[in-house]
């Protein structure tokens, strides 16, 4: 049986992979346009609002995927495989190069990238919802 996707959300989805695609790859880093750039220290450009669309699409994934479900040791299983599927992709991506040498050498590899933090908030986060209500989240999220 399939599940219905839900449309906005891949919509959403997809403009935020388009907007990340843009910004990382501007084409001349030289002749950039400035809300293509990270602000310095402070300020907000549209580039810095990439992640955070990421990690609300992933909130709401987890809202979608496991509302029904039940915590059972099945439903951790497959978050932490999920989880640990987005480490170590993350962690593969940023150890190999697309030229040669082919791998980036270790002492700048680098442990925390986006993908292995979004693997991170997704686990948490969906242990979180699985335990608790959402006033106690609520609560969670305003003291951390």
């Amino acid at each position: 049986m399939l599940k219905k996707r839900i449309e906005s959300v891949d919509v959403l989805r997809g403009f935020v992979i388009a907007a990340m695609i843009l910004v990382n790859t501007p084409g001349n880093w030289s002749t950039i346009y400035p809300p293509l750039l990270h602000a310095k220290w402070h300020g907000l450009t549209p580039t810095d609002l990439i992640f955070p669309f990421f990690l609300f699409i992933v909130g709401i994934s987890i809202y979608f995927a496991y509302k029904n479900s039940k915590n059972s040791i099945i439903t951790y299983k497959k978050i932490a495989i999920r989880s640990l599927k987005l480490f170590g992709l993350g962690f593969f991506l940023n150890l190999f190069l697309p030229y040669f040498p082919f791998f980036n050498e270790f002492e700048i590899l680098r442990f925390p990238g986006v993908l292995q933090r979004i693997g991170v908030v997704f686990f948490v986060s969906s242990v979180l919802y699985l335990n608790f209500k959402w006033k106690t989240i609520f609560t969670i999220g305003i003291l951390f």
